[in-house]
């Protein structure tokens, strides 16, 4: 979410980037993603840096704007980030369905192995200690019970954000700023994701000038990318990349095995399943005792 906000607000500012995508962090120059490198300011990651230094290159989408639209974008970021960013984490990384058929195997598809197996988790975690953080609640669970709260804050943020865009094609006029940034960032992954699991998205199906802004956005700003999705014949979930097919299928199903198998021992010498004896070896038997009983204990 965050990669698609600062992308979109600096399409809005017309900065000319250079999209480098890579599903590895470590390939990052600053170890995080989403990184912005300058020539003068050399890399940042944080996303309120990245603005920062897109400004200073003169690019800014709020510079028209009134300061009563600024303390309205403000106002509106803080909502987002109280009431809908919390249920579209849920959403696609706590809920169980959703996590195990949709996030969980999108990132180990496009992950480097070993990084598929285990960083998937790791980001999981993270994220679950992130909604605990702005809930304020350190043992929250995924449950009906957590799930029924969050979306229902997320609907009444969807509503206002329906109500305050009207029939405008834009936030604050006929020009897009920060905050469709941050909306579109927020909004077009409930609408082009497809989870197996989420209430939330069928809600904001139901509120048509925030689908069409989005779509507005994506067909404007970002060509490029439907034209790509449009001569895909299928999603990699669908059909499978190059590494599904022979001879990378037979190494990819190898090292699976593999890890899986070391995984397992691990676990059973851990757990004291299998231990490790040292025996001490019998002496060695010679060849007299292998004779039968002499006579004299026949006779006995």
């Amino acid at each position: 979410m965050v990669a698609l906000e600062r992308q979109a607000y600096a399409r809005f500012a017309g900065a000319p980037l250079k999209i480098h995508k890579i599903s590895n962090p470590w390939r990052s120059p600053t170890g995080s993603l989403p990184a912005l490198r300058t020539k003068d300011e050399g890399s940042c990651s944080q996303p309120s840096q990245i603005i920062i230094q897109l400004r200073k290159q003169k690019y800014n989408a709020d510079y028209d704007l009134s300061a009563k639209e600024g303390a309205d974008t403000l106002a509106f970021i803080s909502l987002l980030e109280e009431r809908l960013l919390p249920a579209l984490i849920y959403a696609l990384w706590i809920d169980p369905k959703n996590y195990v058929e949709v996030t969980r195997r999108w990132h180990g598809e496009n992950m480097s192995f070993p990084l598929n197996f285990f960083l998937p988790g790791r980001m999981q975690n993270r994220q679950l200690e992130r909604l605990r953080l702005i809930q304020g609640n350190s043992s929250l669970e995924a449950g009906e019970e957590a799930e029924k709260e969050l979306y229902h804050d997320a609907l009444e943020c969807l509503n206002l954000l329906s109500q305050r865009l009207g029939s405008n094609k834009f936030f604050f006029g006929d020009s897009p700023s920060s905050l469709d940034a941050y909306v579109f960032g927020h909004l077009a992954p409930l609408i082009k994701i497809r989870l197996p699991n989420c209430q939330l998205q069928q809600n904001l199906k139901n509120l048509d000038n925030l689908n069409t802004f989005c779509c507005n956005i994506l067909s404007l700003y970002f060509p490029s990318e439907i034209k790509e999705g449009v001569n895909r014949p299928m999603s990699s979930t669908q059909q499978g990349s190059d590494f599904d097919n022979e001879p990378y299928k037979r190494r990819k199903q190898l090292l699976s095995v593999l890890v899986a198998v070391a995984a397992m021992l691990s676990y059973a010498l851990l757990t004291g399943i299998v231990a490790i004896e040292h025996v001490q070896e019998e002496e060695h038997v010679g060849p007299a005792s292998l004779r039968g009983p002499s006579h004299e204990e026949e006779e006995e």
